[in-house]
């Protein structure tokens, strides 16, 4: 399957990497990508048997094969199939994820796109459930590895939570410096983790070779039919082997198709079979690690450099979820489903490294308060995957959408091409339920708060939209200025509108209260294409619209942070002059007061206007000099 080729054309009109540089991307793929999967070893399959172990007191061979054969098999169908070879060919101009991909379908056009918007909505609400689980188990599961250290035992248990706290405050604390200056540490690492997790299975599958019987899928399936009463059970801790397959295809924009794909079969995979192997193989010459497989593959002057190692590789993991949070954000606010929030920049030569104060502030205490609260990855195993396989789901809807209208396939085909990955989605979704009154309600509440959060947002600016209209439009009011012209001050006046047929509010304040006008006025609208950049050259449409005034429009990409006076430098090559310096810029402040009748609902009332009046001010926002800002009030019933 391919993307239509008028979205690819400009991604393949790019020159190839060279070697180096293709190896050197993917290496980088090696920490970013795949920190998360790659760190699921260390609970995916400890969890995935004690369920057997519950039930049978003891684990016999074909349980542990089975194991092993539900977890490699889901490896290959989910995230070989469906991720790296399949769903990474839909790319909207390079990049990818769930609310690029919601995008890319919107452009497309064709009817239900509020049901679109909805699914991207709740794609991206699971991912930020994702955002805040994945940091405390992965961290808790490397700190927890000291249990087994020879001679610390059980003297180190109060301190596990305590170290894996300070880990995790250290790596948001720093969140800010960005990831330029230690992200070239991320995938050589990240390479010696594999190489060593692969080693120490390769090393234990001696022990008992027979548990390479486990590359059939036939065992799983029977150990599923052996123990039908625990099966969801079963399955869904099985599922924490894909963990993070998201990010293969969120982050395709900073890597390329190419060396993610070649990560994935050269390396990731083949040591992620290796090691899973040799825990199966560990278990059944030794009962006894069943506490902790991952641990006791290695000797015990290995162990407490493995933990250490392993804490890296966690944070690495963390790190990735924790900047693909602000980035999925990025993406939000420019497509209206959330309010202007701050967005640093944190790389002069990176595109997409940024850094969101308020979401990485709202994320720690969210994640410390599941590390207080669980206080141990088996508890947090729990809570964990429900919001993983429901924004796989999303994902795989919206890519029956997308060959549909994309490839202009009938609807019957687009559905049949993925209704095994959807058939198998399906069950881990209902296993993965039986977990919700074990903690799993807690990723459910961060979407759904989340999702309701955007769908208030897009409503409450709708209805400010619609309240803001004027019954006059520039039609009206442009023969009127032209035939009695007001006091005309010298200079550029620049006011920002939403609807470029509409007159702006600014513009008619002004006029009511000052009655005068500058000598050229621009009616600037800033708009956000679907597509996650747009270049120079097509950045800015300039227009005339009558004697001293003009039409503009900026265009930005999803991925990019607007900025107006960049943008409206390139409008001297359309031939409109002005130094952005003796340029005043007109906008609105408004003061809501909702409509006790015609409102959102108290509720959604009172959190539009708290987002309203805590978002980032529109200068700042796109980036404006305050001082040629001039700010005028106007209260607005919506």
């Amino acid at each position: 399957m391919s993307a239509a080729t008028a979205e690819t054309s400009e991604v393949a009109s790019r020159p190839a990497p060279s070697l180096r540089g293709f190896l050197g991307l993917a290496l980088g793929s090696a920490g970013v990508v795949y920190g998360d999967i790659g760190t699921s070893p260390l609970y995916a399959f400890r969890e995935s048997i004690s369920h057997v172990a519950r039930v049978g007191g003891r684990v016999a061979q074909g349980d542990v094969i089975g194991v092993i054969s539900l977890m490699l098999w889901t490896l290959m169908v989910i995230v070989t199939l469906k991720y790296v070879w399949i769903l990474m060919r839909f790319d909207n101009r390079g990049e990818g994820g769930t609310l690029s991909l919601m995008a890319l379908v919107q452009k497309a056009g064709g009817r239900a796109s509020g049901t679109i918007l909805v699914i991207g909505m709740i794609g991206a609400g699971m991912f930020f459930g994702d955002a805040i689980l994945t940091p405390a188990i992965s961290v808790l599961s490397a700190v927890e590895g000291l249990k087994v250290v020879h001679g610390l035992g059980g003297r180190i248990d109060p301190l596990v939570v305590p170290l894996a706290l300070a880990v995790l405050v250290a790596l948001f604390v720093v969140q800010k410096r960005g990831t330029g200056g230690i992200g070239r540490w991320f995938g050589p690492i990240c390479v010696a983790w594999f190489a060593t997790i692969a080693v120490l299975g390769l090393m234990s599958l001696t022990r008992a070779p027979q548990v390479l019987g486990a590359l059939n899928p036939l065992p799983g399936l029977e150990l599923l039919a052996h123990y039908p009463t625990i099966a969801p059970e079963i399955l869904g801790s099985v599922f924490l082997t894909v963990t993070g397959a998201e990010a293969l295809y969120a982050d395709m924009g900073h890597f390329g198709r190419g060396p993610i794909q070649w990560t994935w079969g050269a390396l990731v995979f083949p040591c992620l079979i290796a090691n899973y192997l040799g825990q199966g193989a560990l278990v059944l010459a030794d009962p006894s690690a069943l506490e902790n497989p991952f641990f006791h593959l290695a000797p015990a002057w290995f162990q407490l450099p493995l933990v250490i190692l392993a804490t890296a590789a966690t944070v690495i993991a963390s790190q990735a979820v924790i900047s693909g949070a602000f980035s999925m954000t990025q993406q939000a606010i420019q497509l209206g489903l959330l309010p202007r929030l701050t967005l640093k920049p944190t790389s002069e030569s990176q595109v997409g490294q940024i850094y969101a104060p308020q979401i990485n502030w709202i994320l720690l205490p969210g994640v410390a308060a599941l590390v207080l609260g669980f206080r141990s990855s088996d508890g947090l195993a729990n809570a964990y995957g429900v919001s993983v396989v429901g924004a796989m789901i999303t994902s795989s809807i919206l890519a029956v959408v997308a060959i549909h209208r994309l490839q202009r396939r009938p609807i019957w085909q687009a559905v049949l091409a993925f209704s095994p990955f959807l058939a198998i989605e399906a069950a881990f979704l209902v296993a993965n339920l039986t977990k919700v009154a074990h903690g799993g309600y807690i990723p459910l509440l961060i979407a759904s708060a989340l999702i309701f959060l955007m769908w208030t947002w897009m409503r409450g600016v709708a209805r400010v939209s619609r309240a803001e209209q004027s019954n006059l439009t520039l039609a009206d009011v442009l023969p009127m200025l032209t035939q009695r012209p007001p006091l005309r001050a010298r200079g550029v006046a620049v006011f920002l509108t939403a609807d470029p047929t509409s007159v702006p509010a600014a513009l008619m304040h002004n006029l009511k209260h000052n009655q005068v006008l500058h000598e050229q006025i621009v009616l600037l609208t800033v708009k956000v294409a679907r597509r996650p950049r747009v270049p120079d050259a097509e950045r800015v449409e300039v227009s005339d619209l009558a004697p001293g005034f003009k039409g503009m429009t900026l265009w930005f990409g999803y991925m990019e942070t607007p900025n107006v006076a960049k943008g409206m430098a390139l409008a001297r090559a359309k031939g409109l002059k002005f130094d952005i310096m003796r340029t005043s810029f007109f906008l609105s402040r408004r003061t809501l007061l909702p409509r006790r009748r015609a409102g959102l609902g108290h509720l959604a009332d009172v959190l539009f206007v708290f987002l309203a009046r805590n978002a980032v001010r529109t200068a700042d926002f796109f980036q404006i000099p305050p001082s040629r800002v001039v700010e005028l009030g106007a209260q607005v019933a919506f």
